[in-house]
């Protein structure tokens, strides 16, 4: 089982291309931890700005009687890649990780691919 700062690690480290990280809780909007960002990329204000979109999408899936599970959201920039995953299991419920791509280094796929990867293996 991985801690957020290990988690935040391999999320990061996972992906070629990748510009930050977060854990965040969207009950709250606050991030549990982040990992890399920058002046152009503050991640606090991603992870806040990003709970409500979260918190839109799962409205709107109520509203319409959707009983699925989002696993992931993804927004594409002309840069960059920003992708949500919703944490599932016990120990995640209310958490989503949160991965910033560099839209020419990175595969996507293999960014999600990674992301599904620590989901399962983050116990907080």
């Amino acid at each position: 089982m991985a801690s957020v700062e290990v988690a935040l690690k391999e999320m990061m480290a996972g992906v070629e291309g990748s510009l930050g990280a977060a854990v965040v809780d969207y009950t709250s909007g606050m991030a549990l931890g982040t990992l890399g960002g920058g002046k152009d990329l503050d991640l606090t204000v991603a992870a806040a700005g990003n709970t409500d979109v979260i918190r839109a999408k799962v409205r709107t899936m109520e509203q319409l009687g959707l009983n699925r599970r989002i696993e992931d959201i993804l927004i594409t920039l002309d840069s960059q890649y920003h992708l949500i995953r919703l944490v599932t299991g016990r120990t995640g419920n209310g958490l989503f990780l949160y991965l910033v791509l560099d839209k020419a280094r990175s595969n996507l796929a293999m960014a999600r691919h990674q992301l599904k990867r620590v989901e399962e293996a983050i116990e907080i």
